[in-house]
């Protein structure tokens, strides 16, 4: 049921907010000069998958966890679809695709070996990864493997449908700041 559910609010959200994404493009064309970002990352059942996002750093950015990226690498119009979490939209092709969720753990690097260490021993990549979830609204972000892998295990056993749309209502309206970027020094 749930996966009809991502089905078909992805659909429609990328039929709806088309006007959206091309204009961000668009704009993204002159701010970095590739306005879209796809990254390799860890899937279900740990299988790689290519994450689509726009790009909110600088082009030259290293391929690492947003935790460990540096503030002065984001763009003007990164930092405003970040505060928006407009960047995340595309991911929405992801759904459709069926290699993410709406609500599931975020999905991380292949570098991040702490991490996959502890959710692989919690079964977490038994399940599709998410755009939000709850360590998202928690403000809970992969700096800290061990209380994210726990806190997405936790959503994992106790997700309903209700609690679905609370994440997502949740998200949408700004709670949680999700993966947050070390300010510059």
């Amino acid at each position: 049921m749930i996966r009809l559910i991502d089905f078909l609010v992805a659909f429609f959200g990328l039929l709806f907010l088309w006007p959206i994404l091309l204009i961000v493009v668009i704009i993204g064309l002159f701010d970095t000069g590739s306005p879209v970002f796809v990254q390799t990352r860890v899937g279900k059942n740990k299988k790689p998958f290519k994450l689509i996002k726009f790009r909110t750093m600088s082009v030259e950015t290293k391929s690492v966890a947003s935790h460990l990226a540096n503030n002065a690498s984001i763009t003007k119009l990164g930092a405003f679809l970040r505060k928006t979490k407009i960047d995340e939209l595309p991911q929405l092709i992801n759904v459709v695709k069926g290699e993410m969720s709406l609500v599931g753990p975020r999905p991380n690097l292949f570098n991040q070996e702490e991490l996959i260490e502890k959710r692989d021993a919690l079964k977490v990549y038994d399940v599709l990864p998410g755009i939000t979830g709850l360590a998202q609204v928690q403000n809970i972000d992969m700096s800290t493997p061990e209380l994210l892998a726990k806190t997405d295990k936790k959503m994992i056993d106790t997700l309903t449908l209700s609690l679905y749309f609370k994440y997502i209502i949740m998200t949408a309206t700004g709670s949680g700041s999700g993966d947050a970027v070390k300010p510059s020094k």
